[in-house]
């Protein structure tokens, strides 16, 4: 036996270190709670800035009143439990030899029970009360559910309901369901192991009586209240049974009405009568009852729940799946269309023919003059090399738009000069510098996407620090943009930077102001950043700018809103103003198809499940104060009206939007892709066809772009529950066009189809549909089919036939010279009249870090012939004799088109003035100027090109002149 002057003592600093431990936890406590404090509080006071308190105060007191009540309800009916087990305990029973646990449980606790079980349910409840703060968003639509208009088409007991149940009441229930079932076979567990651990549960073989009359009866009551949790689940899954995806389409279907609901129904009859077996076990001895009804319960489960389902889909409906199968699918087609937007889509015959005119280009022109030829894929390069002017300023993307310049509305390529804090100078990353002095972009530039310099570069309508050309911009100061992550303090001593030699104080009443020490010190622990509390160039006046990335700005204050994954800027009254678009989501619409995402961003909000999608919410944001306006822009969606009703001050009415923003407004990219994606099939409004799926379209693979001999990659990230395909589609892109059914040319959004079957990498186009954006017809959605009985090229058949043609090839291997890339651009397929044409630019990239992408060829496809010319004016009269102006320097403006001569050079004129800017480029560089040394290296790049083309010229005359002679 130890005697306990043998065990090891402790000494003075292990005492010291014991004593310490408590000291540490409570300051890592200290600093946790501080650091919590501080961003609630700081996210208080963003909300306060930007005018949404009632949200701040509606999302957090929901989650707070969520954890409280379901933390309450837990604690109650745990702690409740654990008390009568102690009430129910024996008075004395003695331990037996299989009691070790107890005795040492009894050694250890003694007269601390009581305080042991108030802990245990305080613990307890902590978690299942923080499970349920998560469920804010579905708790909030529960109570404010909407009707959709639309019945479920089940009959029967509880069915027949509005669409609205399902969306807004059925997911919390789901939730509720789970949560009981959880909460009451914890407090079951629990109950037994106190029973046990107070004598009233005996584990020994030899005990006459294992189980006391009175703990018996306490647990007969608690297993008949999970029978009864149950059997309320089995309730809620016979509703859930609309979103079977057991069948060849989402929904009940044959197998789930015919096998599976009457087994939901048998099984929920069984916990009922297991319920009540376990209610009349408080008054018998012995558990055979509840036994029985637990096994019977399972074998149901298993047998109802699951053999016989399956042997009715494999012999009777695989057999015969289109006859059992029609009705539900038709449910299907009616519930997908409506619930992703496709009820209304225009269908209507393209009246195809291939004699295209010039007489038809005239009638066009419009059109023609808008044809894109700067790719968004390599655009923003060249905006950036072109543009950028510093290396702390950057273009993150380049966004298709349209303006009336010089009265005439034109498609333009539009993007937003922003700060790139990576780009700081080398040895000026200063926390003053990347905080207080650097903090905003500047400007914007605008180019028409039909314009080209005769150097290939775009034509830029708006550009240059400061800002200069039309739209005019009287307020270039760019605070909240894309990818912003950093954090700046603004209105302090040191003067920001506006552009290379001027300097400002910001004036847009923006951020939070720092005007006491405790906001300094919130701060300074949110950002991790000391010197906001010591710096002396901070004023009481000085402002915290945060939440500076309009995606990540919009959706702290609407987080329950998806975002599409391409926000866009406008220039609308001299201010830039971005404008992104929000979605509305569900995935309870009943019968409806979950939506296919494969094509998606990765960044998009639409990367999840859902069945359901409304573009509701047009949200705006200042790039100069970062003021949010969310525009309720679809009166008629039920889930946005139920939002609007949570949260009252968060939405303006769309009728107050200014026209001239409106003028601005796009179809958004995302939900068009996923409605194509869907389309593609769902045009197919009888089950017979879809079944068959013979007249199925698939959205038209990519032809490739980018270098010659790239092959496009899928770059968007999996969806759970869609199978990725492996050919890439194609983008859809927005066009300035004017269609059968337009009286004038719109801007809208358009995807080409191909036939859907297992290798359709070089099928016909089968049709085309477009999404409108204009003003007055926004968001209406047309699909144009080609004739049956011709042959109309797809997109990849184009594509081989352009790159098989000679002078393509001939034009490649010469520009290819040198080490230059030759990029290929997107080609855009144009109905034009009641024929299609189809445009590529060619690109050429010369060697070095600064080269960018510059315009040097435009190829041109219509019914088979192709032209190749330096400018789209020029390939169009190659092909079709004449063509309307377009908008490329060099490019004809008569009708007899073709590209105007120019007197030509000697190789010794252009081989001088590519030296001159050599030099011009080594001067620049000496200065620090990057941006002028790029531009000079382009120009001097460009005229050793001229002098090797003129070169081949001469040589080919002469040898010309010699043949003749």
């Amino acid at each position: 036996m130890t005697n306990v002057t043998d065990l090891p003592r402790r000494g003075p600093r292990a005492g010291r270190r014991i004593a310490l431990l408590p000291i540490i936890a409570g300051l890592f406590l200290l600093w946790f709670l501080l650091r919590g404090g501080s961003n609630t509080f700081t996210d208080y006071l963003f909300f306060s800035e930007v005018g949404f308190t009632r949200v701040f105060r509606g999302i957090v007191g929901t989650q707070f009143l969520l954890v409280l009540g379901f933390g309450l309800v837990f604690f109650a009916l745990l702690w409740g439990n654990l008390v009568l087990t102690e009430r129910l305990a024996p008075g004395f029973r003695p331990l037996g030899p299989g009691d070790e646990i107890v005795a040492r449980y009894r050694d250890t606790v003694g007269d601390n029970a009581g305080r042991l079980r108030l802990v245990v349910a305080i613990l307890f409840s902590l978690i299942a009360g923080a499970s349920a703060s998560g469920e804010w968003q579905h708790w909030l639509l529960f109570r404010h559910a909407q009707s959709f208009g639309v019945k479920d088409p089940l009959k029967g007991w509880l069915f027949g309901r509005d669409v609205g149940f399902y969306v807004f009441r059925l997911p919390f229930l789901q939730f509720l369901v789970g949560w009981l079932f959880t909460a009451v076979l914890i407090t079951a567990v629990l109950s037994a192991v106190a029973h046990y651990l107070n004598g009233g549960i005996r584990l020994a073989p030899a005990a006459l009586d294992r189980v006391t009359p009175q703990v018996r009866a306490h647990l007969s009551v608690l297993f008949a209240a999970l029978a009864l949790v149950k059997a309320f689940g089995y309730l809620v899954q016979r509703w859930s049974i609309l979103y079977s995806g057991k069948g060849i389409v989402q929904g009940a279907t044959y197998t789930d009405l015919k096998a599976r609901l009457p087994a939901i129904n048998l099984l929920l009859f069984a916990s009922l009568v297991a319920a009540a077996l376990f209610f009349v076990n408080i008054r018998r001895r012995g558990w055979t009852y509840p036994a029985v009804a637990v096994s019977l319960w399972l074998v149901l489960s298993v047998v109802v729940g699951g053999i016989i389902p399956a042997a009715v889909q494999s012999l009777s409906v695989n057999p015969q799946e289109n006859s059992k199968e029609r009705p539900y699918i038709k449910r299907n087609i009616v519930a997908t269309r409506a619930a992703l937007g496709l009820t209304n889509v225009s269908i209507s015959q393209y009246q195809y023919n291939d004699n295209l005119t010039s007489d038809d280009l005239a009638a066009n022109q419009d059109t023609v003059r808008n044809i894109r030829l700067w790719d968004p894929n390599f655009t923003n390069d060249t905006f950036e090399s072109l543009q950028s002017q510093k290396s702390y300023y950057q273009f993150n993307d380049v966004d298709a738009d349209r303006y009336d310049i010089d009265g005439q509305k034109t498609q333009v390529m539009a993007s937003a000069r922003e700060l790139n804090s990576a780009g700081l100078p080398e040895g000026g990353r200063s926390w003053v510098n990347r905080h207080l002095q650097y903090t905003h972009g500047y400007g914007a530039v605008v180019a028409p996407a039909n314009a080209a310099t005769s150097e290939g570069n775009p034509v830029f309508t708006l550009k240059d620090v400061p800002p200069v050309g039309e739209p005019k911009i009287t307020q270039p100061r760019v605070y909240f943009g894309e990818n912003l992550s950093s954090y700046a303090v603004v209105n302090t001593k040191q003067p920001e930077l506006d552009a290379p030699g001027a300097a400002s104080h910001y004036e847009g009443g923006g951020g939070v102001a720092l005007s006491s020490f405790a906001r300094k010190l919130a701060f300074a622990i949110r950002f991790g950043e000391k010197n906001l509390l010591i710096s002396g160039q901070i004023t009481p006046k000085s402002r915290a700018i945060y939440y500076r990335d309009i995606t990540q700005r919009v959706k702290k204050v609407a987080p329950f809103l998806r975002y599409d994954s391409d926000p866009y800027p406008v220039i609308l009254d001299g201010k830039i103003i971005w404008i992104l678009d929000a979605y509305t989501t569900s995935s309870h619409y009943p019968y409806a198809q979950t939506a296919d995402t494969s094509r998606v961003p990765n960044n998009s909000g639409l990367v999840s499940n859902f069945n359901y999608v409304r573009n509701s919410v047009k949200v705006t944001v200042d790039a100069f104060t970062g003021k949010m306006t969310f525009y309720r822009f679809d009166t008629k969606d039920p889930v946005a009206l139920a939002y609007s009703k949570i949260f009252p001050k968060l939405f303006t009415d769309a009728s107050q939007m200014p026209d001239a923003l409106r003028a601005h407004l796009r179809y958004p990219e995302d939900l068009f892709r996923i409605q194509t994606s869907m389309f593609g099939r769902y045009h197919l409004t009888k089950p017979d066809d879809w079944f068959s799926a013979s007249d199925a379209w698939n959205v038209a693979p990519d032809p490739g772009t980018g270098d010659l001999g790239a092959s496009p990659t899928n770059t968007s990230v999996p969806t759970p529950g869609v199978t990725r395909q492996a050919v890439v589609r194609m983008e859809p892109y927005y066009v300035l066009t004017r269609l059968p059914t337009d009286q004038s040319a719109e801007f809208q959004i358009l995807q080409p189809f191909v036939p859907r079957s297992s290798n359709d990498s070089r099928k016909n186009l089968t049709a085309f549909m477009v999404a409108k954006s204009d003003p007055d017809s926004y968001g209406k959605l047309e699909a144009y089919v080609m004739p049956a009985d011709q042959n109309v090229a797809g997109p990849v058949v184009i594509a081989s036939e352009m790159q098989s043609d000679p002078a393509v090839a001939q034009a490649e291997t010469f520009l290819g010279q040198s080490g230059s890339r030759i990029k290929r651009g997107n080609i855009v397929m144009l109905p034009l009249g009641t024929s299609i044409i189809a445009v590529r630019p060619m690109y050429v990239q010369a060697e070095g870090d600064t080269a960018f992408p510059q315009l040097r060829k435009v190829i041109v496809w219509h019914a088979g012939d192709v032209a190749i010319g330096d400018t789209l004016q020029d390939a169009l009269t190659q092909l079709f004799g004449s063509a309307p102006p377009t908008q490329e320097e060099g490019a004809g403006n008569s009708q007899g088109g073709g590209q105007t001569q120019q007197p030509s050079q000697t190789v010794a004129d252009l081989l001088a003035k590519a030296q001159a800017a050599f030099d011009a480029a080594d001067k620049s560089l000496r200065e620090g100027d990057l941006a002028g040394y790029q531009q000079h290296v382009s120009e001097a790049r460009d005229d050793l090109n001229k002098a090797q083309q003129q070169q081949s010229a001469d040589q080919a005359a002469s040898s010309s002149k010699s043949t003749s002679a």
